[in-house]
């Protein structure tokens, strides 16, 4: 099974490899009233890519701290009643 996992994460790297080679002219970001400097497409998606995780990450953190607060109040509750 370790053999399937590596072999999906060669063809993974190798794909995320050959998008990167393929894709490095420069793109020019204007924010408002910034200009950013010229940076390459793939690192641009790459960086778009990790915001979306971390942003990600952190809702299912505030996700499961509410979902243990609700259940940890219920218990409580439960525990009064009885």
């Amino acid at each position: 099974m370790r053999f399937i996992y590596f072999l999906i994460l060669l063809i993974l790297l190798a794909a995320v490899g050959t998008f990167a080679y393929q894709n490095n002219e420069g793109i020019q970001l204007d924010f408002l009233t910034y200009k950013l400097p010229t940076i390459p497409v793939s690192l641009l998606i790459g960086g778009a890519y990790v915001l979306g995780m971390l942003s990600g990450w952190t809702v299912v953190g505030f996700l499961r701290k509410s979902l243990h607060e609700i259940t940890t109040h219920a218990d409580r509750q439960q525990v009064r009643q009885v």
